[in-house]
Order: C-alpha cells, then structure tokens, then sequence
C-alpha cells in the first residue's frame, strides 16, 4: 500500500509541469511581467553592441546637453551618454537580484525544511533567529551589513542576501510543517526512507513552488535595495554605471537637467513592476487552489 501511495506523487508532478506552464501562459501579468524582464535581460548580455557610446566616456562639449538624435536620453553633469549608462546599469540591477536571492533561497531554504521537518528544539533555534533577523527592518539590516562589508556591488549582493533569509525560512518552513501532515509523508516514512531522503525526494519539490514565487517577489525587492544602497555610495563604485548612483548625483541637478533622474528611474521602476507581475503570475499558476 505504501508503495501505492507514494510512486503516483512524482508522475503526478511530472504531469502536472505542462500543464502549469499552460496555466502560466494563459495569465497576463505573467507574460507582461515576462516580457520585461526579458527586455531587460537582453539589454544587460548585449550591452556593449546597443549602448551607442562607452558609457565611462566623457563629452565636454555636451555637459548635461538635453535629449537629442546624437543623446537620446541627454547627457549627465559629465557629459557621458544617459542612454548608454542606463543600458550598463542593467548588468549591476540584475545581478543584485538574482545573486542575492539566489544567496538568500540556498542559505534560508535548507533551514526552513529542517524547522519544519524536525521541529522541536531545532524548529525554535532557527525560527527564533529568522525572527530576530526580522525585527530589524530588511533595508536598514542591508544597509548595516552593507556599510560593515564595505562599498562594493559584491558586498551589497550579499548583504541583500543574508537580509533576505528569513523570509524563505519562514516560506519553507510553513510550506514543510504542511506537507508532513499529508499520507504520502507517512508512507514514505513506513517504507524505511531516511530522513535526507523524505526531505529531497517529497518535501523539497511540493516547497519548490512557494519558493520561487517568493524569489521572483523578491527580485523586485531586491532592485530597490540594491537602487538605495547605490544612492548611498554602499553599491556599485563610480565610474561603472549603476542606477542608483546615478539617481544621487542627478538629485543635484533636477531643475536644470531632469533627464539625468527621470530615466534611471524608469528602468527601476519598470523592472520592479516586470519582476511583481511574473511574480503574481507564477503564484496564480502554481497556486493548487488555482
């Protein structure tokens, strides 16, 4: 009966793959939210060959010069092409959302499944210090570890990733102390499967979903961060682009030459708005409830 149980959960799943992406296919925002991120992914590979200039290129013939054919987005107080460094910031933006969650999913994902698997002295051990973690606000926390670490686009990645880890810890861990209730649980359990394997082969894949919409969510989080502690001087270092060190230095000179703000901004903002609505598309595809 055992075996019974639990051998249709993996074809189940298998099965279930095509028919989630259908779903997935079918949700708008998920598709517009794709679309962007695309957009942006395409512009951070193929920087080099659509910037029209070297973005660390100064023009000092066209110190802050207004949107034009030769500049489209205008120069900025340097006299280096807006367009091209905001198409050069892409590669820093992304990279801090997906490396710093990618940190943050591999650090707090293992410890969320051994809290809720085990329970006990081990579940409040890790809940108490994910709880910890989470009395500090999640930007005040980077910005302390990230001012610990150093200025550096390296140290802000991590330093948004560790303040990330106990939001998958809580994720996983809810997810997990769910599914240990369920009979497939038991009877693997009664099958003589070891603890490691109840936890790789059944758990981890039904935590899997909740995860990465979580992670896409916090991609989007992890943008902003990444903005601010650039803003701050605690990011990306000057002259490499970054879209929030160029936000600080247009902040001194909005009335004269706004473009220098508006269109780092946008591509923040876009980006953000890309990586919520993948995000909501994805919890609605792989909602069961759904």
């Amino acid at each position: 009966m055992s075996s019974i149980e639990t051998v249709p959960v993996a074809s189940q799943v298998r099965a279930a793959a095509p028919s989630e992406i259908r779903r997935l296919l079918r949700e708008p925002s998920a598709v517009i939210g794709a679309t962007i991120i695309l957009f942006f992914v395409v512009l951070a590979v193929f920087a080099s060959w659509i910037a029209p200039y070297d973005p660390n290129s100064p023009d000092w013939m066209a110190i802050r010069a207004a949107p034009s054919a030769a500049h489209w987005f205008g120069t900025d107080d340097l006299g280096r092409d807006v367009l091209s460094r905001v198409i050069f910031g892409t590669q820093a933006s992304l990279a801090a959302g997906m490396v710093s969650v990618t940190v943050a999913v591999l650090i707090g994902l293992p410890f969320g499944l051994m809290a809720g698997y085990f329970g006990g002295l081990t579940d409040m051990v890790i809940s108490r210090l994910a709880d910890a973690l989470l009395a500090c606000p999640f930007l005040v926390l980077a910005i302390a570890l990230a001012a610990f670490l150093g200025p550096s686009l390296q140290n802000a990645m991590i330093a948004i990733g560790i303040s990330a880890v106990p939001v998958f810890v809580r994720v996983a861990r809810a997810e997990t102390l769910v599914i240990c209730t369920e009979d497939y649980i038991a009877a693997a359990r009664s099958q003589g499967l070891g603890h490691l394997a109840i936890l790789t082969g059944q758990v981890l894949p039904n935590v899997l979903a909740p995860t990465i919409v979580q992670a896409t969510l916090t991609m989007a989080i992890a943008v902003l961060a990444e903005a601010s502690l650039a803003f701050l001087g605690l990011g990306q270092l000057p002259p490499a682009p970054s879209w929030g060190a160029m936000l600080d230095v247009a902040r001194q000179f909005l009335g004269e030459a706004p473009w220098m703000a508006f269109w780092p901004g946008l591509a923040i903002i876009a980006l953000v708005i890309g990586f919520n609505l993948m995000g909501d598309g994805l919890n609605d595809a792989l909602n069961p409830r759904h």
